[in-house]
């Protein structure tokens, strides 16, 4: 169906991992990641909240398109909603997804209660490492391939840590007949894309006023104490935790502690 932009909004996969008839949270998974991602931390969180996890865009269950924006996987999330019948959510991003949720909160402020952006700030990262796995991705013959542990020794010359290694090969999938192994996510477009997936895509004038909480990895170097002045003139009303011992994934990495950091009222 169009969208307002008139663009195509692609129809999300999602997985709702709990707590139905509590107030939303919409969560959103980054880079070559999916839903799938965050079934264990979601249902945790789902506690106090209904908890719908999505596929964005060209990743893991939901349909491939070749336009990759920040702009229409906001669209995406908003016609996914509205489907749902969703009028205000709270809306949790990590990396990727954290950016998408930036975006619509901006843009969207009435459709967002309050939002969790997680281990991501609002500024331009380099391309370098996720073109080097785009590419590892890529040249993997998957004609020849067995299992996805073979896959994994496959990309140790190419993909120096062992968790990334492992976080790769979940986008692979058997095909239809069950002989062979596909990648779910969109490679090509993914690739194609990576200079503005890692822009920046707030405009100095993007502000949300709503309550929001950034939720940084200490080991992480996604959101830098140079980031904090960014990150507040966006939005105003931001706190900014760190996690001590989480990494880049401080949902997957630190999840008791990122639970309780998310659930403190």
């Amino acid at each position: 169906m169009p969208s307002v932009e008139g663009m195509s909004v692609v129809p999300l996969f999602h997985r709702a991992l709990g707590g139905a008839g509590k107030p939303p949270l919409i969560v959103l998974h980054g880079l070559l990641g999916s839903s799938r991602n965050w079934q264990t931390t979601g249902a945790d969180l789902a506690v106090g909240r209904e908890v719908w996890a999505l596929d964005l865009r060209n990743h893991g269950k939901s349909p491939h398109d070749p336009v990759m924006s920040y702009a229409a996987m906001a669209d995406d999330v908003l016609g996914w909603m509205d489907t749902q019948g969703l009028g205000e959510v709270e809306l949790m991003g990590h990396s990727m997804g954290g950016k998408v949720a930036m975006l619509l909160a901006c843009r969207h402020p009435h459709r967002v209660r309050g939002l969790v952006i997680v281990d991501i700030a609002p500024r331009t990262y380099s391309s370098q490492a996720h073109r080097a796995e785009l590419t590892a991705m890529m040249e993997l013959n998957l004609g020849t391939l067995q299992s996805r542990g073979e896959a994994e020794l496959r990309f140790e010359a190419r993909v120096a840590e062992w968790a990334m290694r492992k976080f790769l090969v979940t986008n692979l999938d058997r095909t239809e007949d069950g002989q062979g192994w596909r990648w779910q996510v969109n490679l090509p477009v993914l690739a194609a894309a990576l200079p503005e997936l890692d822009g920046n895509p707030l405009t100095p004038a993007d502000r949300y006023a709503g309550p929001v909480q950034v939720i940084a990895g200490g080991k992480s170097r996604y959101v830098r104490d140079e980031d904090h002045a960014a990150i507040r003139t966006h939005f105003p009303n931001a706190t900014i935790a760190v996690i001590a011992e989480a990494g880049h994934n401080p949902h997957m990495e630190t999840r008791t502690e990122f639970v309780r950091a998310v659930t403190v009222e």
